[in-house]
């Protein structure tokens, strides 16, 4: 099996969660990807590096959680641009 072709990576360092807990980094990229995709619809470029982010940084119980509460409108943050 060729593994050449995956490449693996990671979020890079963001100033606003300078510590090791990336609880709120997880949710924070969710929420900015919802807002950019509200604001600048699904195709917006920009918009997918907060999409990789979460889903590198979520456990992903908790994205199938959030998008549970989205879908029934108690996510707990706003979600409007």
């Amino acid at each position: 099996m060729d593994h050449s072709k995956y490449v693996l990576q990671t979020v890079g360092f963001d100033a606003r969660f300078p510590n090791q807990n990336q609880t709120r980094n997880c949710f924070q990229n969710y929420v900015d990807y919802f807002k950019c995709v509200a604001a600048k619809g699904e195709d917006f470029a920009p918009c997918r590096q907060f999409k990789k982010a979460y889903n590198s940084l979520c456990p992903n119980e908790w994205i199938s959680r959030f998008d549970e509460q989205r879908e029934n409108g108690t996510f707990p943050a706003s979600l409007e641009p």
